[in-house]
């Protein structure tokens, strides 16, 4: 399958860009020349079987995984030429699977993504706490609806609530580029759509999202797909370019339906 290309080049606009890019898994070549762009205001989609490469080629993109050749840039910069404090506050992470401090209050867990006022918290203080701070906190719990429970001890949430507050920590902090590593996990479908559903405005907002999606459906919502086969680009494009019956059962080897509602793919695995 060749790849969709030429409205996403790398480099162009606010982006966070990938070009031929190599990384390894241990001795596993997890990621193989993959060149790819991201920009602001744009929700992107990477998804793919398991083991395509898809964490991998997000870690990547944090500077979490070592590039072994290749390119990673930052707004037109090589992502190793920004210090780690301008790179953390232009790249927000939320992992599979967030460690939040156990005995905290939702509240104080949210503020940690602000980077401000840490000896509340045990921490080595960056800078005062301001009402700046005060106000990117609440609005972050606001959107996420996680301020009817702010005062409760984390040990205190379900798994769905954890995976919230840990969204919330990240959009506290105002980044440029959101990389999410499955941030529907855990959730039920109504919450999974709610968060989709909140990224896309946080999009139209000027926020680059990039998330690895499992559910093809919830991709299909997204602005832009990347689509990965074995650490290779399969395809990439809109939602109608890349999720297409012979894309999908190239990579997935299942064959599907794929209709059309409110001008969205829909994904029916056939029988």
């Amino acid at each position: 399958m060749s790849v969709v290309s030429g409205e996403w080049s790398v480099g162009s606009g606010e982006t966070l860009a990938v070009s031929d890019v190599h990384v390894q898994a241990g001795t596993f070549p997890a990621v193989k020349g993959v060149s790819a762009s991201f920009q602001a205001g744009r929700f992107s989609a990477i998804i793919g079987p398991n083991g395509a490469g898809k964490s991998t080629l997000l870690r990547a993109l944090l500077g979490l995984s070592p590039v072994k050749a290749g390119r990673v840039e930052l707004l037109g910069r090589p992502l190793d030429g920004w210090g780690r404090a301008e790179r953390s506050r232009l790249l927000a992470y939320l992992a599979q699977t967030e460690a939040l401090p156990p005995e905290t209050r939702v509240r104080d867990v949210v503020a940690l993504g602000r980077g401000a006022g840490g000896w509340k918290w045990g921490l080595i203080p960056t800078r005062p706490w301001t009402p700046a701070d005060e106000q990117g906190v609440q609005d972050a719990m606001q959107k996420t609806d996680t301020l009817k429970f702010a005062d409760r001890r984390v040990t205190e949430l379900s798994g769905g609530e954890k995976q919230r507050v840990a969204l919330a920590r990240a959009l506290a902090a105002g980044p440029r580029f959101l990389l999410l590593d499955e941030p529907t996990n855990h959730l039920d479908l109504g919450y999974a759509l709610e968060v989709i559903r909140y990224l896309q405005c946080e999009v139209a907002g000027g926020l680059g999202v990039v998330a690895v999606l499992h559910d093809l459906n919830l991709a299909a919502r997204a602005d832009h797909v990347l689509l990965l086969h074995q650490g290779r680009v399969l395809a990439e494009g809109t939602p109608e370019q890349v999720l297409t019956p012979e894309n999908l059962q190239a990579a997935y080897h299942v064959r599907v339906k794929v209709l059309r509602d409110a001008d969205r793919p829909v994904i029916i695995p056939e029988n």
